[in-house]
């Protein structure tokens, strides 16, 4: 740049020496007009240089001013880019922040991949298998699927001297899970399960065995995962039952057993309950249960004297069955239980209380039942053979064992007293190979004396017991201190595939019935019980 100046300031002091000089013009005119041609050609030149450098000076400017202008429009453009970048962190945070939208419900019909379907927002999913079983037992308990263990004759009954075989279709069950998902974190779920072990007043296996359908389970959940809580209500397994996983509604530990009436030991019953679950870790859940209750009382010889008050038959027009009686009760029972897994077997530690209430002489009596145990589960072969194990010990807890001992007894005041009583079960599981599962357990329930010396009481030795073994007899008042059982079964799958599941199962049991010791001795009675079943699980 600075040369270019520098040229055309040479021309212009040229012409101004030119003009300021005109002497030396007339000097020499022929020679210095030609002198004067030439420096005026020579400044003509150096004019259309400068020109031309001017020009080009103007382009280069020209370019340079576009280059900064686009430049400038890229700086804007980074900077616009940078704006909406952090306007979408900023949204994106936002909504981080924000509970998960609920998803949005499908539309039509479809189905998923467990089989369940899909109808809008929920999914159904059918469940539960037909089957028919054959029973046969050594001493004739006038049962169908479901053995009553603390029933088994003495031998003063002719019961006890005959054997018995049925056939049932009556444990077919039909089942049905509604799922929803109201968020990520919010699922709903209802679950219903229903069989045909119940028997109105007109059922009988004469001619069209007319059996009626009974309420196993029908409950309804809430699942609050971000809370780590669990709720469920209805009818469902008392949160005493051992589970196989944490405390998780349907993945109760029940035992294989073909009979109804499952192992002496298990410890169960299916009532109407609110239960509280909060899921600490994939380690540790603890769960609290307010169950139904209903308190069970000796059976015969067992008699409340006059104006005491136990049990009443039910209310038919309140929809209670008037041939059978209900306990006076006014609170439900309270169930706790902490399960553990720790990666290697499932642990669980349990307790309960109870209330029981008579009236007799103007005067309501209150007397409170315990209990408390645990279970545990270990894998001791992984995929090939589990150890269960499981117990309870405390007063007025007969309930809740499948032998179904008495709860209490009346005192020699008329007030209730709770009966010690312990359950215990042990089984083996064996998974040998695919589709097959072979299992033993052994089962034991025990109860001690309580209360009156007397037929008010439970076991007392004044209770008279010289005819149970003579057939015929009725001088027998013997009651139960004792059941025990040894049971063995498989299952075997027939078929299993996208069509279905087709299960044989056999099974054998011995249980031994003892009575305490009253007057004329302990007498005792056993049964041996063979089943065959064959299932159809079509979903």
């Amino acid at each position: 740049m600075t040369r270019k100046y520098g040229l055309l300031g040479s021309a212009l002091a040229g012409a101004m020496l030119l003009a300021a000089d005109p002497g030396v013009a007339q000097t020499n005119e022929p020679a210095a007009a030609k002198s004067a041609g030439a420096r005026i050609d020579a400044i003509e030149r150096q004019m259309r240089a400068l020109q031309d450098e001017l020009q080009r000076v103007k382009q280069e400017l020209s370019t340079q001013t576009q280059e900064l202008k686009r430049a400038q429009d890229q700086a804007r453009a980074s900077q616009e880019e940078a704006r909406q970048a952090r306007e979408a962190a900023q949204r994106a945070q936002a909504a981080a922040a924000q509970p998960p939208a609920p998803p949005a419900p499908s539309a039509g019909i479809a189905t998923t991949a467990d089989g369940s379907i899909q109808l809008g927002g929920v999914r159904v999913k059918p469940g539960g298998f037909v089957e028919v079983d054959g029973i046969y037992r050594t001493r004739n308990l006038v049962s169908d699927l479901a053995s009553d263990w603390e029933g088994i004759p003495f031998k003063n009954s002719v019961l006890a001297h005959e054997q018995e075989f049925r056939g049932t279709a009556r444990n077919t069950r039909v089942s049905l899970l509604v799922s929803g998902d109201v968020s990520q974190e919010t699922h709903l779920g209802a679950y219903l399960e229903s069989d045909l072990l119940a028997a109105g007043v007109t059922s009988n296996s004469r001619e069209s065995n007319s059996y009626v359908p009974r309420l196993r389970q029908g409950y309804s959940t809430v699942d609050l995962d971000g809370r780590g809580l669990h709720i469920l209500a209805g009818q469902a397994w008392t949160l005493l039952t051992t589970h196989t996983t944490g405390i998780v509604p349907r993945s109760e530990q029940i035992p294989l057993t073909i009979d109804a009436q499952f192992v002496p030991g298990f410890n169960w019953t299916r009532s109407p309950q609110a239960r509280f679950v909060e899921k600490f870790s994939d380690v540790m859940s603890a769960g609290l249960s307010f169950e139904s209750p209903q308190a069970v009382f000796p059976p015969s010889p067992f008699a409340a004297p006059a104006g005491v008050n136990v049990n009443n038959l039910g209310d038919a027009a309140g929809f209670l069955n008037n041939t059978t009686t209900y306990s006076n009760d006014i609170m439900p029972d309270i169930i706790g239980k902490l399960a553990f897994d720790p990666g290697w077997g499932h642990y669980e530690l349990k307790g309960l209380a109870r209330m029981f209430t008579d009236r007799a002489s103007g005067t309501s009596h209150y007397t409170w039942g315990y209990g408390g145990g645990g279970a545990a589960t270990m894998p001791i072969i992984a995929n090939y053979l589990d150890l269960q194990l499981s117990g309870l010990v405390g007063a007025g807890i007969g309930r809740y064992g499948t032998a179904l001992l008495p709860d209490v007894a009346l005192s020699s005041s008329n007030s209730l007293v709770a009966i010690p009583v312990a359950q215990g079960l042990l089984g083996l599981i064996g998974h040998p190979w695919p589709g097959t599962d072979v299992y033993v357990y052994g089962g034991w329930e025990h109860a001690d004396r309580a209360g009156a010396a007397s037929t008010a009481g439970y076991g007392s030795p004044t209770l008279i017991n010289t005819g149970c073994n003579t057939e015929g007899s009725i001088v027998c008042q013997a009651e139960t201190k004792d059941i025990r059982q040894l049971t063995a079964g498989a299952w075997y799958d027939l078929f299993k595939g996208p069509y279905g599941r087709v299960a044989l199962g056999l099974q054998g049991s011995y249980t031994v019935r003892q009575a305490f010791e009253g007057v004329g001795g302990a007498p005792n009675t056993n049964v041996g019980v063979v089943m065959s079943s064959f299932r159809y699980y079509p979903f």
